[in-house]
């Protein structure tokens, strides 16, 4: 892999999702694996009553660039809801598929080296994924 790949950004990310621990009692609580790579994580939310984000804890069994993702995912889900997340998740999985530009997601572009390395996708879209299995567990529920 390239040192690039794994450099101090991704790094400094991967470390920041201890910024976001498990929440005491979540509205929302998933687990999701990626099948390919193996990567988990179990997922906490809480909304609003539109299903707004309010809160998240994450806990992240995963590569750095996984674990990167994930604290992206944290940092910036507050305040978006289930179609503003599905909305990145497909923009990001299109972008690895080489259609599209690059996603929108704030601070994104950390993880552009990661497109020439499919192996490593499941893992960066996998707490896009739990999230949007969360908000539509609630969706479903309401």
């Amino acid at each position: 892999m390239s040192a690039a790949l794994y450099n101090r950004d991704i790094l400094s990310l991967a470390v920041a999702t201890a910024d976001f621990p498990p929440l005491e009692a979540p509205h929302h609580r998933v687990s999701v694996r990626a099948p390919l790579c193996g990567s988990a994580i179990i997922l906490d939310l809480d909304t609003e009553a539109d299903g707004g984000v309010t809160g998240i804890g994450l806990h992240v069994e995963a590569c750095a660039l996984g674990q990167a993702s994930a604290a992206l995912l944290a940092r910036h889900a507050p305040g978006q809801g289930l179609t503003e997340i599905r909305t990145a998740r497909d923009a990001i999985a299109a972008w690895f598929r080489g259609e599209g530009e690059a996603p929108a997601w704030p601070g994104f572009d950390l993880l552009a080296a990661a497109r020439d390395y499919p192996a490593r996708h499941g893992a960066i879209l996998l707490p896009f994924d739990a999230a949007v299995a969360a908000l539509e567990d609630r969706a479903d529920a309401a």
